[in-house]
């Protein structure tokens, strides 16, 4: 089974700066040494009946200030097919994001950018500066990676604002939205999945769930990845592995059996007993690993 893995990381520690994966520096993870590590494509390893046809490189902090620096640094050592997400600072003035733009667009392997939200997600939606550039996103029909908390309704209301005026801007949920097991925030976070989901141009990754416990069930997994597909339908659903902070949990050979597999290995009996509700069948399972992220990233 071809699968093109959307959502990942490479490390080049002695050429990058990754001031995230210094110790001494946020966010503070007991097992960040882990993950703090040069990773090359050389460790992306798959084997049958699994076969990695292309990936999506996500930008992971390489120089925050020159991001075309990571891209470039892509661009020379590796040879499968990819694309790439660069980081870009959507509240910098109009004209230092627009030739910041015209920089990233000179490598053929850009198709978006990504600025974390996160905890500063109303702060920066609510900037004119983020909204202008947004818009010019739209226009130069670039992807904008969103990352930021889908149960905090307010940030949503002023994302909806800005989808409202900018209806063409191709969009993509980062980690299903930041889930949690906690009930209310569930709650919240269906409702605003659902009123996202009604702009046909957003499309959604399930992945990241480690981040926020290291120890999830694979059924609590399977029942965020089932809802988000009720919600947005098949076609704009992409299964991801985070690579390399999935290892915290699983290695990428089993992060990618787990996601092409009905929920089969590593569960409780109790779990196992309702795999049948989590099952996906061979076309399905096309197109949430393989033919939606081919679509979305360009690689046609």
């Amino acid at each position: 089974m071809k699968i093109i893995d959307p959502h990942l990381h490479l490390f080049a520690l002695n050429e990058g700066n990754y001031q995230w994966l210094r110790a001494e520096n946020p966010p503070f993870w007991s097992d960040k040494h882990l993950i703090a590590k040069n990773f090359s494509e050389h460790d992306l390893t798959l084997t049958s009946p699994l076969i990695l046809a292309g990936f999506v490189h996500i930008e992971a902090g390489f120089d925050n200030q020159q991001p075309w620096r990571e891209i470039a640094w892509l661009e020379n050592t590796c040879n499968m097919p990819f694309r790439s997400i660069a980081m870009l600072d959507i509240t910098l003035p109009k004209l230092k994001f627009l030739q910041q733009v015209d920089k990233l667009m000179r490598y053929q392997s850009v198709v978006g950018i990504r600025y974390i939200l996160d905890d500063d997600v109303l702060a920066i939606l609510n900037d004119k500066n983020s909204q202008d550039n947004l818009a010019s996103l739209a226009e130069n029909k670039l992807i904008f990676e969103l990352q930021m908390p889908l149960a905090n309704h307010q940030a949503v209301d002023s994302l909806l604002n800005i989808l409202s005026v900018t209806p063409h801007l191709q969009l993509c949920i980062n980690h299903a939205g930041w889930p949690t097991q906690d009930k209310m925030q569930q709650v919240h976070w269906l409702n605003n999945l659902k009123r996202l989901a009604s702009f046909d141009n957003i499309f959604i990754k399930c992945s990241g769930f480690e981040i926020t416990d290291r120890a999830y069930s694979l059924s609590w997994r399977y029942k965020i990845i089932r809802q988000c597909i009720d919600i947005f339908g098949v076609e704009r659903v992409m299964l991801a592995s985070n690579f390399p902070l999935c290892l915290w949990r699983a290695s990428y050979q089993e992060t990618w059996l787990a996601n092409t597999q009905s929920i089969s290995t590593g569960l409780t009996k109790t779990e196992s007993e309702s795999e049948s509700e989590f099952a996906f069948n061979t076309e399905q399972l096309q197109k949430l690993c393989f033919s939606n992220a081919q679509r979305f990233y360009k690689f046609l």
